[in-house]
């Protein structure tokens, strides 16, 4: 399966949206859109996982990389709609500790 990336600014915020399977295969590609959103110095990103219906530990780590890169030059994410699986995962990971979560679908674009 594949997964589709959108990305879209308004008010100095970057608005993603994700949807598909996140896993070793789509890992990659993902990523490096992430990355290219997050390059610069106080970017904001909220990331819509509504529409994902699968993620494995490759995926996770994407969200810990972009966490890292984005922390380092004061940058942040939310992480929004996600699903009760993948809310799961980053309870288990404890990575709903250290990174901003929440179950609804923030709008804005």
């Amino acid at each position: 399966m594949n997964v589709s990336i959108e990305v879209k600014e308004k008010d100095n915020v970057s608005y993603v949206t994700l949807a598909g399977e996140i896993d070793a295969y789509t890992a990659p590609k993902v990523r490096d859109e992430l990355m290219e959103a997050a390059k610069g110095d106080d970017v904001k990103l909220i990331i819509d996982l509504s529409g994902v219906n699968y993620m494995d530990s490759t995926g996770l780590g994407v969200f810990v990389g972009l966490f890292k890169q984005l922390r380092s030059n004061n940058g942040d994410m939310k992480l929004t709609g996600m699903t009760e699986r993948l809310q799961r995962l980053f309870d288990i990971t404890g990575l709903a500790d250290v990174m901003d979560i929440n179950t609804e679908v923030e709008g804005g674009v």
